[in-house]
């Protein structure tokens, strides 16, 4: 998964180059989408269930690439197909970050969780 938003793509540069300090304003957390969004739009976010975007921490970076550092649960979704995930931060007005496409979509019984495993959510720039 290797998309950038523009928000995002923006703040990198505006770093890389001197121009901004930028980091995200307080914990990322990841979105679980029904219809995958592109660089300058959102997709469709689950809704109902116990469903909650969840907290993530990855691993320190290497080779351009990281990944989830630990496991994320979604307890008691909604009947519904994921078919990808967005990075948002937490602040008062979320920032969407990142976005990308799951290798397989996952259907999900209602009730039932849905665990991405440490290591399993990849991230890269290249």
């Amino acid at each position: 998964m290797a998309n950038l938003t523009l928000t995002a793509s923006n703040q990198v540069l505006n770093w890389l180059f001197g121009n901004a300090a930028t980091a995200p304003d307080g914990d990322l957390q990841v979105a679980l989408v029904t219809a995958n969004g592109s660089a300058s739009a959102a997709g469709t976010e689950v809704v109902g269930g116990s469903y909650a975007r969840q907290t993530i921490t990855v691993a320190s970076a290497s080779g351009g690439a990281t990944s989830n550092a630990s496991d994320i649960v979604f307890e008691a979704m909604p009947a519904c197909t994921v078919v990808g995930v967005e990075v948002w931060d937490s602040a008062d007005t979320p920032v969407r970050f990142w976005f990308g496409e799951l290798d397989e979509p996952r259907t999900v019984i209602a009730g039932d969780d849905l665990r991405f495993t440490a290591g399993e959510l990849d991230f890269t720039l290249s």
